[in-house]
């Protein structure tokens, strides 16, 4: 009897260990920690098939977080944003390799909004994302369609929301930096689905 309650144990807690979610989860490993990301695939299914084609790729094995805006490194007299920005843009390893391009999902479209926790796909014309993606360490509605921090008015990308390490992401933020760039850059050692 004993033996059987314990197998019954056993069995319950290692059916248990596997969580299964509504939406794709991924994990950002950093030198500062863990970021677990909720990825909004039925909202922005490109972005997100984007993100997640990278991460099967490897591309961001060795990748960074190198760039950070905040109130003191901005213009004065433009819209301030606070961000932390990644990827593979700072890294020698991928070289002139070409990436795909992804389809631009406004938030018009998606429904999505830049609030603090956000994720969403760095670019310079629409279309143009690929690898490189930032985190909203406040409420950005500039970086919406519509807003006022991009010339074209188009907005970015969000397609997904930090639901654990925020800690860490702010600990980034603070980290060393010199005209927007952080030095060094922020290790990211891998981005994992989970």
């Amino acid at each position: 009897m004993k033996k059987l309650l314990l197998c019954s144990l056993l069995l319950l807690f290692f059916s248990c260990k596997h969580v299964q979610y509504a939406n794709p989860h991924v994990i950002i490993d950093t030198k500062f920690g863990e970021i677990e990301i909720e990825l909004f695939a039925k909202q922005a299914p490109k972005t997100v098939a984007g993100f997640l084609a990278n991460i099967d790729s490897g591309f961001y094995s060795n990748a960074s977080f190198y760039r950070v805006l905040n109130d003191q490194n901005q213009p004065s007299n433009a819209p301030k944003t606070e961000l932390i920005q990644g990827g593979v843009w700072h890294s020698k390893q991928y070289g002139n390799k070409v990436f795909s391009f992804i389809p631009h999902e406004t938030t018009k479209q998606t429904g999505l909004h830049h609030i603090s926790g956000t994720v969403s796909m760095a670019r310079r014309e629409p279309g143009t994302a690929s690898t490189e993606f930032f985190i909203c360490i406040d409420d950005e509605p500039g970086l919406d369609y519509g807003g006022e921090n991009i010339d074209d008015r188009q907005g970015y990308a969000a397609f997904g929301k930090v639901v654990k390490g925020m800690n860490v992401v702010k600990m980034i933020y603070h980290e060393n930096e010199d005209n927007q760039y952080f030095d060094p850059p922020v290790d990211i050692y891998s981005i994992k689905k989970l």
